[in-house]
């Protein structure tokens, strides 16, 4: 998406970008950084680059009014970014801001419940789909990126690239996962993905 700003906000704004990209950010991360700029920049009419420690305590105060914890993190690490790498000036905020420490179990679903979905599931990718992500302990983009020369039969496990942190690692694979990842992949036979798109084409995923 094109975004239009004034001078010199536009010019400093492509330069956060392609320093993000140079760091290394993925993409997620680029957008959640550059949308806390751009938000900063509507608010103080795209002049941000001298704001003060007061300015930077109302503002926050305000957005977490509408925001949530996660999100004004991102926006506070982005304009902290742009400070550094964009500018070249000190942080004038300091440690302005410090989330409440909150302690959480995950929600984990039960061998019966993963059974339930994946019995309630028609289309055969989407259940191979979500029963690999349940074996193996993978996020839902692990998963899409899976390929077959990822699989390690021999040792029995799998390489996931790219995974949380920019990093890769190895993970289990259960025989039942393989031989089900096996039987897929005779359905489809795309010679690089394990779960391609489901869209008609060569080497498309089933659609059934």
């Amino acid at each position: 998406m094109k975004h239009e700003f004034p001078q010199p906000f536009a010019q400093n704004y492509e330069r956060l970008l392609k320093r993000l990209k140079l760091r290394g950010m993925q993409p997620k991360t680029i957008e959640a950084y550059s949308h806390g700029v751009r938000r900063a920049g509507a608010h103080f009419d795209y002049q941000i680059d001298d704001l003060s420690k007061d300015q930077l305590t109302d503002y926050f105060a305000e957005i977490l009014e509408q925001l949530s914890w996660s999100t004004l993190k991102h926006d506070l690490y982005g304009l902290k970014f742009y400070y550094a790498h964009v500018l070249g000036k000190p942080w004038p905020g300091a440690e302005l801001t410090k989330a409440p420490k909150v302690s959480r179990l995950p929600d984990i679903v039960t061998v019966a419940q993963m059974q339930r979905i994946v019995d309630a599931t028609r289309a055969l990718s989407y259940r191979v789909f979500f029963f690999t992500l349940y074996s193996m302990g993978l996020r839902l983009g692990e998963g899409l990126q899976l390929q077959v020369g990822d699989i390690d039969a021999d040792r029995m496990r799998v390489h996931v690239r790219d995974a949380k942190g920019n990093r890769d690692r190895l993970v289990p694979l259960p025989a039942n996962t393989l031989k089900v990842l096996r039987e897929f992949w005779s359905v489809h036979r795309n010679p690089e993905l394990l779960f391609p798109s489901r869209k008609k084409g060569l080497y498309s995923g089933p659609r059934i």
